[in-house]
């Protein structure tokens, strides 16, 4: 995700590093390459060419130019006007005063519009609330059993009432379903088409003005880049929807959609989806969003994948463990589950500090390596996971062919977690002295 964008902002901003002082061709000069950056990446024509002028209107004046470090006060401003060109906070959805908050899913064929009404539900049913999703597409064929799939896999009820009756009565009479059973979030999944016409838009019309919806979210194909924001324009003239997802995110997308869709509509982001399964989708943060552009790093939303997956409990039974230093192999695997409920590991890199755009590019994270790790540690007896020392040459062959993988592999996990129990004995002793238990008591395992 903006790899591209990032890298050539980047080396824009070279022009302005080996400056002692800039002057006003230096930002000239360098302004010309950020606009090719932007243009390149798909960005709307009118928002580059006001961008820029913001951009260069700030960086000819005295806090640059009079400034001892005039090129991190540039890449400053344009952290400031990227954040502020994609929303400047975070929008969030509106909630009902009186439930159930009604929301109205719209968008083409193809953008995930289905799949992302699920992945929203099931986003608010962690937060505790009552999701139901409501059929609403009776045109595409499967769309119905595409949405029973998704709501049987999150555990969330689906209201159909089949392909024969109108999207606007299905609309209705899910909103009395919603609550005589006391659900307090309905998500409407509506028809799309490959393009837009002036069937769907009045279907669309019609199930607004039955069911005044809280949000109409259109559901935007990132990967289009340009044609996203025409399509946000147009459903946004027709329909007035009060926000976007923008999906496909993690694909190789210029990020042109991103920077535009706000600039155009006037209409916000609020949320992102990033990859393919079910959990995969964020709150959108401009800010966080723009510092993941310039390479700075999304420390907060590292920090929040951390919490999503940080079980209180559990972390206080290994912090009992350390302490009497009865850590096992089962233990070892408890927390590369946690590790791996983070989401996507190149994506989880990417939010690191300091990790240009571009980074990752030619670094993989070997995933399968995690699985091997676990394939071998099933693969062992119980009295192994928890005393690792019985492992002897035979059994170290049965564990290989029982998992898969090879005898090396199994010697290396095993090296690796006496490494570990190693460390943690050293954590205990450091934790015997009073500095060393105050810092062992702020720490929260594992990562």
């Amino acid at each position: 995700m903006f790899e591209s964008l990032g890298e050539k902002l980047n080396n824009a901003f070279k022009k302005f590093r080996n400056k002692g002082k800039l002057t006003e061709a230096d930002v000239k000069a360098g302004m010309r390459e950020i606009k090719l950056a932007l243009l390149e990446a798909d960005v709307n024509f009118k928002v580059v060419r006001d961008f820029i002028k913001i951009v260069s209107e700030r960086a000819v004046g005295a806090e640059v130019l009079e400034s001892l470090l005039p090129a991190q006060q540039v890449v400053k401003i344009v952290n400031e006007e990227l954040t502020r060109l994609m929303g400047g906070s975070q929008a969030k959805l509106t909630i009902a005063s009186k439930p159930p908050t009604v929301i109205m899913m719209v968008g083409l064929q193809g953008a995930g519009k289905t799949t992302h009404a699920g992945k929203l539900a099931g986003m608010y049913k962690k937060q505790g609330k009552r999701p139901l999703l409501v059929a609403g597409d009776i045109y595409r064929p499967a769309a119905i059993k595409q949405l029973q799939v998704v709501g049987e896999k999150l555990d969330i009820p689906v209201f159909t009432m089949g392909d024969k009756v109108s999207p606007v009565e299905i609309a209705k009479e899910s909103i009395k379903f919603a609550n005589q059973k006391g659900y307090d979030m309905v998500f409407i999944d509506t028809a799309g088409r490959l393009q837009i016409d002036e069937v769907l838009m009045d279907e669309l019309k019609n199930i607004k003005a039955e069911v005044n919806p809280d949000e109409i979210l259109l559901t935007v194909d990132s990967m289009i880049g340009q044609e996203s924001v025409n399509v946000a324009e147009t459903f946004n003239n027709l329909l007035d929807i009060t926000g976007v997802i923008l999906t496909k995110l993690d694909g190789d997308t210029r990020g042109g959609a991103a920077l535009s869709i706000r600039y155009v509509t006037g209409k916000p982001i609020k949320f992102v989806g990033m990859g393919e399964k079910l959990d995969t989708i964020e709150p959108f943060h401009p800010d966080r969003m723009a510092s993941r552009i310039l390479g700075m790093g999304d420390v907060l939303t590292l920090i929040d994948k951390a919490q999503a997956a940080y079980d209180e409990k559990q972390a206080a039974e290994l912090e009992q463990k350390m302490r009497q230093q009865t850590f096992t192999l089962d233990d070892y695997l408890e927390q590369l589950g946690q590790l791996k409920n983070m989401g996507n590991l190149e994506q989880l890199m990417g939010m690191m500090p300091g990790m240009k755009p571009g980074a990752m590019k030619d670094v993989k994270i070997d995933e399968k390596a995690m699985a091997h790790t676990e394939a071998i540690i099933h693969s062992m007896t119980r009295a192994e996971r928890e005393h690792p020392d019985i492992i002897n040459a035979s059994r170290k062959k049965r564990i290989a062919a029982g998992s898969g993988t090879s005898v090396e592999e199994v010697n290396k996990l095993l090296k690796q977690f006496e490494q570990m129990l190693k460390m943690m004995k050293q954590f205990t002793n450091m934790g015997k002295t009073k500095q060393g238990k105050r810092m062992l008591g702020r720490m929260k395992m594992p990562f």
